[in-house]
């Protein structure tokens, strides 16, 4: 992996908030501590956006949450929780991600992808070989695409601290979120 950071590096930092979420649910369960991920992926360059895909339910609760995330800076693009006949639900963003990745690319040196999902790999080939764009991705490597890992020019595998990317982790004890 060939990679550049320094400080007027122009970063665009675009979050799978599902994914993430259930990397660390399933894995830890815990929660991901959002602020440290992102300080991680900016790492003092100049950040141009953050943005976090999120879904919305009918209940609303996840209102806090969003809240949470602009007061660090993270703009959120919401879309509701897709509900099909038989009880089978659908909250994917991918498309959404690529568009404004790609959208972003011209006024970027590197984007940032918060996700392990090997979906996202078309994506990355764009932007590395006909957009010109750094491409790196952060996310627990241990739920995370091997294709995606070999395709961008850096990953940051957020199972190497645990504690430093997670809330309410205690090493060999599962916790129990509050909701």
């Amino acid at each position: 992996m060939s990679v550049i950071k320094h400080k007027q590096q122009r970063v665009g930092v675009f979050i799978d908030t599902q994914n993430l979420y259930h990397s660390a649910k399933n894995l830890y369960q815990s929660r991901v501590n959002f602020d440290a991920v992102l300080r991680e992926a900016v790492g003092g360059r100049q950040l141009v956006r953050a943005i976090a895909y999120v879904i919305t339910t009918e209940k609303g609760e996840e209102k806090g949450f969003f809240e949470a995330l602009e007061k660090l800076g993270i703009e959120t693009k919401t879309k509701d929780l897709q509900i099909f006949y038989g009880g089978a639900k659908k909250a994917d963003w991918d498309v959404g991600i690529a568009v404004d990745a790609i959208r972003l690319a011209p006024r970027i040196d590197a984007a940032i992808i918060i996700s392990g999902d090997g979906d996202f790999v078309p994506l990355v080939e764009y932007l590395k070989f006909s957009a010109g764009t750094q491409v790196e991705a952060i996310a627990f490597g241990k739920s995370s695409s091997g294709k995606l890992r070999e395709s961008v020019d850096d990953f940051i595998d957020l199972d190497s601290d645990p504690r430093k990317f997670l809330i309410g982790y205690r090493q060999g004890r599962p916790q129990r979120i509050k909701k």
